[in-house]
């Protein structure tokens, strides 16, 4: 079968069930089509060809044993954050280009226990440290829509490797838009889940209060059987919630989008440099929201203009606290012939990370210090909960909250925006992970140069399913997942 990439997960793994093609097939379909495609969309770090073959044939021998899951020898990519034992693990810098996991993350496990076939590990800015993935030691990659275009980041490589059917899904992490955005970018859909969701034990951490991994691929009931293996309590993450997990596969249809309110925030779609294109195509998708039944609600977000700022606060001073332990001492990258310790450190540090990552280390560490950490880090915290409190408020009234994922499409690789245009970029998605909320992408269309347009749904808290199950039916009445770059089609 050559269209195999064409699948559905459903179709899938009940493809796989019903013995109409083996996980090997499959598997080695899809790595035939990275080693043809990907030097142009460059979404692969490590390409775990041999391993995935082992895991598929064992995959093979569970489906036929009666032993399968409902994802045995389905291929993943998984982002280059997450440790994977025996593979190198880089989190797309300099600093870990020598590194290999003695252990795997708790999702990398769970997608293993769930007969889940490794690909290998797809391309990110550096320690997620980006909005376009042009900040990887190993290269930019493409957009598969249109190649001389950043695929969003920094889980650039897991969108931009679904988007050209190199994977049929990925693992992605969101620190402040960080799936929503490339999703968005490459005209996918991707769930960042409520913090506490997902165990981020073995995910390489920027920013702990901040950071979720969460499923990118191409509709919601894709992301829904993805869901399924990566949700639940660990007790190896502190900060994972013990909280009962549901069937989102078997929820697709549990909420019904007639009655659903919707909110509107007006300040949202007020935003200097939201782009008309992408406006008028989120407004084009609630209407029809609208036509299925659901009410859209005008509500007021009065702290939208203090998400940037507070969230530039705290995720530099969380990431220059985790960074610290990138020392050259331990492990990853190491300065050749130090003169003495602090050579040691200062050597390390400078060759092994890029510009971006010392930036936000520097930021950071300027306001952790003692004379500022008042003024900016506390006084920081103090508006994150106002933020939080202002969504609670909203969700007093309606049940989902929309938006655009990003004011813009895609940019053009080396556009080099400023960082405060870059970091404007963010303005619709880092509320969300202030406040700890589930945020859903689903694309809705295409602008003027046919790049994708998203649409973002938040939820409350703990409602991943009702997001799912909102979107599922959207996908049901529209086709605009369904589409596929040109990069895809013509090599398929």
């Amino acid at each position: 079968m050559t269209d195999l990439h064409r699948l559905s997960i459903r179709e899938l793994s009940e493809g796989l069930a019903g013995a109409k093609f083996s996980s090997r097939e499959l598997t080695e379909h899809y790595l035939k089509r990275i080693e043809k495609i990907d030097a142009q969309v460059q979404s692969y770090v490590t390409v775990t060809a041999e391993q995935a073959l082992t895991q598929a044939d064992a995959a093979d021998a569970a489906i036929k044993a009666g032993h399968a899951t409902a994802l045995t020898g389905v291929p993943i990519a998984h982002k280059d954050i997450f440790c994977t034992q025996g593979i190198k693990t880089t989190a797309g810098s300099k600093m870990l280009d020598n590194f290999i996991s003695p252990y795997d993350a708790t999702v990398v496990a769970k997608g293993k226990a769930a007969g889940l076939v490794t690909l290998g590990k797809v391309n990110m800015d550096e320690f997620a440290m980006g909005s376009t993935s042009e900040s990887s030691y190993f290269g930019a990659t493409k957009n598969p829509w249109a190649l001389d275009h950043v695929p969003g980041g920094s889980s650039g490589g897991s969108a931009a490797a679904v988007a050209a059917d190199l994977a049929p899904f990925s693992t992605g992490t969101d620190t402040g838009g960080s799936i929503r955005q490339p999703a968005s970018f490459c005209g996918l859909t991707g769930l960042k889940p409520t913090y506490g969701r997902v165990s981020r034990f073995g995910m390489i951490a920027y920013a702990s209060s901040l950071d979720q991994g969460g499923p990118i691929a191409r509709s919601a009931e894709d992301c829904a059987y993805l869901m399924n293996v990566m949700a639940g309590h660990d007790a190896k993450d502190s900060t994972s919630v013990n909280k009962d997990v549901d069937d989102h596969v078997a929820n697709l249809n549990g909420t019904s989008v007639k009655g659903l309110r919707i909110g509107i925030p007006k300040q949202y779609f007020n935003v200097h440099g939201l782009d008309a294109d992408v406006k008028a195509r989120v407004e084009e998708s609630l209407k029809k929201l609208e036509e299925m039944g659901s009410t859209l609600v005008e509500i007021d977000l009065n702290m939208t203009e203090a998400y940037v700022p507070t969230y530039y606060l705290i995720a530099p001073a969380e990431a220059s606290s985790n960074l610290s332990r990138f020392d050259g001492v331990r492990y990853g990258y190491r300065c050749e012939d130090p003169k003495d310790i602090m050579d040691l450190y200062k050597r390390s540090r400078s060759e092994g990370f890029g510009k971006e990552v010392q930036q936000r280390i520097l930021i950071g560490t300027y306001a952790l210090s003692a004379g500022y950490y008042d003024a900016y880090y506390v006084k920081a915290q103090k508006v994150r909960r106002l933020i939080q409190q202002d969504f609670l408020k909203a969700f007093e009234s309606v049940d989902v909250i929309a938006a655009p994922s990003a004011p813009t499409t895609a940019y053009r690789i080396g556009a080099n925006l400023s960082p405060v245009e870059m970091y404007l970029g963010d303005i619709y998605t880092i509320a969300v992970n202030l406040a700890g909320l589930p945020a859903i992408n689903a694309p809705v269309g295409f602008d003027k140069d046919n790049l994708p347009v998203g649409l973002q749904l938040i939820g409350n808290y703990w409602s991943e399913s009702q997001l799912l199950s909102v979107v599922h039916q959207y996908q049901q009445a529209t086709d605009w997942h369904t589409k596929r770059a040109a990069i895809a089609e013509e090599n398929a």
